[in-house]
């Protein structure tokens, strides 16, 4: 069993919070909660049961509970909404463009801040201090997203994903960083730290045309069809960079089709995302990815 003083730290490091954040999550005081993280004073149980809550939000948890992922789903399920509505909302387009921008590209290791990601994309600012590839992903991210939106707008009832479509926005997000933007990889790749085989290069076309045929199928669980296509196309891995975050644009993409409000996943759980992603690769185990799903959807429309 790890010591508390030893939890704190991997929070602190996997969120990049700070100690005074943490502390106000946690519901104590500055003081108190570096007494923690330094080992000098031991938690109480309510606060252990804190930390606990905590812990497993940003790293993950071991066990999904039936009845509250049950629960989660339902309202996920009740909140509404469509692209053409986000489309025509300018502000509040403006407002989960930044956020997903920034969440998306920090996933990846952007040191960008929202901030810097709003004063690159809609004031045409060129920043010191962040380099000029950050600025370029985040350019280009709100590039991608607006290209999808408009498909999805003009397509309607009639919109569907298809090879060529995941293409354009490929190329559209790694334009100008990486040279074959818009092509499938052609040859074998790994993700560092990762326990699972992606797909074989000579394959991609086929797979990722079953993955559209997925994306487009009718379906009653909702939440479940954008755990399950999400897991599949990134073990699909059609590219050779840029990956995760049009997966990510697509999981966005796919639930304003599917007429719900879109997962903004946060960057400060990313451990909790890679391991239920690969729980769901590696073993067919969604519970957990449909969990952090519905919590994203959930949390983007506290934001509407």
């Amino acid at each position: 069993m790890e010591n508390y003083n030893e939890k704190l730290q991997r929070i602190l490091v996997a969120t990049g919070w700070s100690q005074e954040f943490l502390a106000s999550k946690l519901e104590t005081s500055f003081v108190t909660l570096n007494s923690w993280v330094n080992g000098k004073s031991e938690p109480r149980n309510n606060a252990k049961e804190k930390i606990d809550l905590v812990f497993a939000d940003v790293m993950g948890a071991d066990s999904v509970d039936a009845g509250v992922l049950g629960e989660l789903k339902k309202r996920a399920l009740s909140r509404k909404y469509t692209a053409k509505k986000l489309v025509n909302d300018r502000e509040l387009l403006e407002k989960l463009t930044t956020s997903l921008t920034y969440h998306s590209n920090g996933t990846e290791g952007s040191t960008m801040t929202e901030k810097d990601v709003a004063a690159v994309i809609y004031e045409n600012q060129t920043l010191r201090g962040r380099t000029a590839t950050e600025q370029r992903e985040a350019v280009n991210h709100q590039t991608a997203l607006y290209f999808l939106l408009d498909e999805l707008v003009q397509g309607g009832a009639n919109f569907r994903f298809t090879p060529e479509l995941i293409k354009a926005v490929h190329l559209r997000m790694m334009n100008g960083i990486i040279s074959d933007a818009g092509y499938y990889r052609n040859h074998a790749v790994r993700i560092r730290g990762a326990m699972v085989p992606l797909a074989n290069f000579i394959k991609i076309p086929e797979l990722v045309a079953g993955w559209c045929n997925m994306a487009n199928e009718e379906t009653a669980d909702k939440i479940e069809l954008l755990a399950r296509s999400h897991a599949v196309f990134e073990r699909i891995h059609p590219f050779s960079d840029g990956n995760g975050r049009t997966g990510r644009l697509l999981l966005f993409a796919l639930a304003l089709k599917l007429g719900l409000v879109p997962p903004i996943l946060k960057k400060e759980r990313r451990f909790a995302y890679y391991k239920y992603l690969e729980l769901a690769q590696a073993r067919e185990i969604t519970d957990p990815l449909e969990m952090f799903i519905a919590e994203a959807i959930l949390e983007t429309a506290e934001e509407l």
